[in-house]
């Protein structure tokens, strides 16, 4: 159980396309967005959709993978390790962003990628 301790599956749908970032030594970042719904019934019996947004980053090899093939709706099954990041923002606050840093993606829809067409 080791291999365990932090670990993030999902799956859902990108919510707009990756935001790509290149560092000086051509190291590459991905910012994704992932929604994964889901529905309960709520004390009345109706069913009731809730959706839950995910921030996720790619890096090197995964990187590339997210700016040639993903575009926003595509579903997706991910894994990846939940980090949590500091920051003091403008206002002097401090700040907590929870991230899942990505070791998989899984391409699961069919959808045509406006990028096979460049």
């Amino acid at each position: 159980m080791k291999g365990m301790k932090n670990k993030v599956q999902l799956i859902g749908h990108l919510g707009a396309n990756p935001e790509i970032k290149v560092f000086d030594e051509n190291k590459k970042l991905a910012q994704l967005s992932l929604a994964v719904n889901d529905g309960f019934k709520n004390a009345e019996g109706e069913w009731q959709d809730d959706t839950q947004w995910f921030n996720l980053v790619a890096w090197s090899k995964l990187a590339d993978y997210a700016e040639k093939n993903l575009i926003k709706g595509q579903e997706l099954a991910i894994e990846g390790r939940l980090v949590n990041n500091t920051y003091t923002d403008k206002q002097d606050v401090k700040r907590t962003v929870s991230e899942i840093v990505l070791n998989e993606i899984l391409l699961l829809s069919k959808q045509k990628s406006t990028k096979e067409a460049e």
